[in-house]
């Protein structure tokens, strides 16, 4: 490429005009062959996975977004050349925004069977525990899902246990995002709360200053992958696996994993 500019270069300076399109086109060329390689990565508001640093629901840059999933990814792509911009939104949103649209994902994502063919996977990550809570001082007992079919369910829309319940016919009130949930147990709105088993107790006491989360059953554990659109080239994804693996293999993920606990 270089030697192809300086001639270029060279024709211009001797006043051809088609040598200084053909710099123009090369140029151009370049310019998009980088911009085709910026990735646009969303996630949620979802501690201690993801989180704002500020502590609101929502971030703009990779700067304001920490988190078990979060730094894993950061991991990753400090292992690649590819540009990229790390947003936070809610997850509804962005679930729907990545698809179909090349070069952008979503983290940190339930890999299902229901969600297989939508998204290409990186990963894993991390698991989730899929978690029945109940209010603090609640007498509710569970011996299994079965049990839970009487109750309200509080979920949010796109959330995979939401979801899933909802699908076996479960009586579930949807909200857009899960941070008001634990009030809804507090007001009597709901009688239990579906989501992870980390998540729950740490978003009832940042959001709501609630403590003593009853968690009254764990029905399921699914891990969490960073989902690309079925737009990206499989190259990305494979250069992006490869990185996450390296830095699985180098230890990274151990000490990240270790600052939480």
């Amino acid at each position: 490429m270089s030697t192809l500019i300086t001639a270029l270069f060279s024709r211009i300076l001797k006043g051809s005009l088609s040598g200084f399109v053909a710099l123009s086109t090369v140029i151009l060329s370049a310019a998009g062959a980088n911009a085709s390689e910026r990735l646009y990565i969303f996630t949620e508001n979802y501690p201690p996975y993801n989180e704002a640093v500020s502590g609101k629901g929502f971030a703009h840059g990779e700067d304001e977004i920490t988190g078990i999933c979060s730094d894993m990814v950061k991991a990753m792509l400090a292992r690649v050349d590819y540009q990229y911009v790390m947003k936070m939104r809610d997850w509804s949103y962005a679930y729907d925004w990545v698809q179909g649209r090349e070069n952008h994902g979503l983290f940190c994502t339930a890999r299902t069977d229901e969600r297989e063919d939508q998204f290409q996977w990186v990963g894993p990550l991390a698991p989730i525990q899929w978690t029945l809570f109940a209010a603090p001082g609640s007498d509710i007992t569970l011996d299994s899902l079965e049990d839970a079919r009487k109750y309200r369910i509080a979920g949010y829309k796109g959330d995979v246990m939401s979801d899933y319940l909802v699908s076996q016919g479960f009586e579930v009130v949807m909200s857009i995002s899960g941070d008001v949930n634990p009030r809804r147990l507090e007001l009597g709105e709901a009688d239990l709360w579906v989501t992870d088993g980390l998540v729950g107790p740490l978003v009832a006491e940042q959001e709501h200053g609630i403590s003593g989360l009853n968690p009254v059953l764990v029905f399921r554990e699914t891990p969490m992958y960073l989902a690309l659109s079925n737009e990206t080239s499989p190259t990305i994804v494979a250069a992006l696996q490869n990185a996450l693996d390296q830095a699985r293999e180098a230890g990274e993920f151990d000490h990240l994993i270790s600052q939480y606990q």
